[in-house]
């Protein structure tokens, strides 16, 4: 398996920032860590190793960057507001600075679909529904989709619209909402054991029903709990038998 490391200083951030590509071709699937992780969290965890078949059949070119996490939501000493501004602005990062990395890695006309599990879900899913203009797709393993469940009761307009469960239902953009449904690869996957909360996916699939927005959730048993067993078991299922 082909894997490159890289990184640039970030101008949305005012940091180095790193990346690494596992793959020459394929679709591109842009890994957001878990939590406070790093970019390296998904191969320490050896799920590329299970992706490792996909990645050297060419069905796959696989992006993995940092999350900035413990800069926003999880720093305890931080101003809740000054939380908001960097989450938006780790935004920034990823659809200027890394989505062109990714097109010039493939081509333009290359789907990305981001993926995630836990924190990553959402914010896998919110890049996806803030930008469905350069983003192709998602697969959310795990989620809770509100975001206020990791603002410690901190409300502003930058936690609104990086919060799909309070952004979408009120979204009436024609435009985002077609481009949107153009989607056919929005899939909400979760386990039910421990830890896990499928309540917070079947909300997520309401609002997009609701929007007349096709998805795919699925539900796996209790026998699946929020930890890399289900993860490295769930991705490489869909990227086996949806695309």
């Amino acid at each position: 398996m082909k894997r490159e490391l890289a990184s640039w200083y970030s101008p949305a951030l005012s940091k180095e920032m790193p990346i690494a590509t596992y793959g020459d071709y394929g679709f591109a699937l842009l890994l957001v860590p878990t939590a406070a992780a790093d970019y390296l969290e998904y191969e320490r965890f050896q799920l590329m190793d299970h992706l490792k078949p996909f990645i050297n059949a060419g069905k796959v070119k696989v992006f993995s960057i940092d999350s900035i996490n413990n800069e926003s939501w999880l720093n305890n000493n931080m101003d809740p507001f000054h939380k908001s501004i960097r989450h938006q602005q780790w935004n920034d990062y990823v659809f200027n600075e890394v989505i062109p990395f990714i097109r010039h890695s493939t081509s333009q006309d290359t789907p990305v679909i981001t993926c995630g599990a836990s924190f990553g879900a959402l914010h896998s899913m919110n890049l996806f529904l803030k930008r469905p203009d350069i983003i192709n797709g998602v697969i959310a393993m795990s989620g809770v989709y509100d975001l206020t469940e990791y603002t410690k009761g901190h409300y502003d307009d930058h936690v609104y619209f990086n919060s799909p469960m309070h952004f979408m239902p009120n979204l009436t953009d024609h435009q985002v909402l077609e481009q949107i449904r153009r989607s056919k690869n929005i899939h909400i996957v979760t386990g039910s054991g421990s830890y896990e909360d499928p309540s917070g996916s079947g909300k997520l699939a309401k609002v997009l029903y609701d929007k007349g927005i096709w998805y795919e959730l699925d539900i796996w048993g209790e026998e699946w709990p929020h930890d890399w067993n289900t993860w490295r078991a769930m991705l490489p299922h869909y990227l086996g038998s949806k695309f």
